[in-house]
């Protein structure tokens, strides 16, 4: 073991945390018969296999899972001496991992931009991803920081809200009931629905407040990106409930937005860590910069 290279932990923990070659080849600008190479020999080094490879998905065997543990925790030891380092000099620099929900892909690149114009020396990688894989990922505590709009029940975590989540009643604009005001909810609830998968945190928000007025919306069709929701609601599909952020890119008039009893929905985005997780000065400083980046902006524009 001692025969490994730093470089080689470097490959194994990013095929690990993101569960393929290809990606950590692209993550570290490599290709991948190196990746490959140098996984053949850590294996050796160690006289052990890390991995399984059953099609075109990675599993770690469980010498894989106790040497990416210990990656992880010497690579932690090293980016916090860093940072240190760097912080006692008046400098920001080191890396930040961020994930998110895909929701979030509508505003966080703008935030990572500004956030890089104040700390140009601070390399920020950022993952999207659908929230069941931002659970995996907070379980297991990959990753310095999460973006959810809604925080995890089944763990342990400390959960800061940072700014706004509206989440407003979409339909097409030539809909009958786009020019209609304070729609009542169990008007709403004939219309045809296009909801999010289940465990969505939009689809619980939308179904916990039918439930209070005991209704139930009428489920139409299940898909699993807001993308998909837009092009169904254009082709007349259904209406469907979207955070305001993800119009956020498209042309005044394209959407409707009802005016809707219960709406908008009054949530949050959160910046989130696992209870216990020692924040490194960089993710400090993110954190920080979060809360006052979501005190000086409005992001309801009703």
């Amino acid at each position: 073991m001692r025969h490994s290279t730093f470089r080689q932990l470097e490959i194994f923990e990013a095929i690990a945390r993101l569960g393929s070659f290809t990606r950590a080849a692209d993550e570290l600008h490599l290709t991948q018969p190196t990746v490959s190479m140098q996984m053949k020999k850590l294996s050796e080094a160690i006289n052990a296999p890390l991995v399984e490879q059953v099609g075109k998905k990675v599993y770690l065997t469980d010498t894989g899972r106790a040497l990416a543990q210990s990656a992880r925790e010497i690579f932690g030891i090293l980016d916090r001496f860093e940072m240190s380092l760097a912080d006692q000099r008046g400098l920001k620099q080191g890396k930040l991992r961020l994930m998110a929900i895909t929701t979030a892909s509508y505003f966080a690149p703008r935030l990572l931009g500004e956030f890089a114009k104040l700390y140009p020396g601070i390399e920020v990688m950022l993952s999207v991803t659908n929230r069941e894989q931002v659970l995996t990922h907070i379980a297991e505590n990959l990753d310095d920081l999460y973006i959810l709009g809604q925080p995890p029940e089944e763990i342990d975590v400390v959960a800061q809200p940072f700014m706004e989540n509206p989440l407003v009643v979409v339909a097409p604009p030539d809909h009958p009931l786009a020019k209609n005001k304070a729609i009542p909810l169990s008007r709403l609830a004939q219309e045809p629905w296009l909801m999010r998968e289940p465990g969505s945190g939009t689809r619980k928000a939308v179904e916990r407040l039918f439930g209070e007025h005991h209704l139930e919306p009428n489920v139409r069709m299940e898909l699993g990106a807001n993308e998909a929701i837009k092009q169904a609601i254009l082709a007349g599909l259904g209406i469907s409930v979207l955070s305001r952020h993800s119009l956020a890119l498209h042309a005044p008039g394209q959407f409707a937005i009802l005016d809707a009893e219960g709406f908008p929905i009054r949530r949050q985005w959160y910046a989130v860590y696992p209870v216990g997780r020692q924040l490194s000065v960089v993710t400090r400083s993110f954190l920080d910069f979060l809360l006052t980046y979501g005190m000086s902006h409005d992001t309801d524009t009703n």
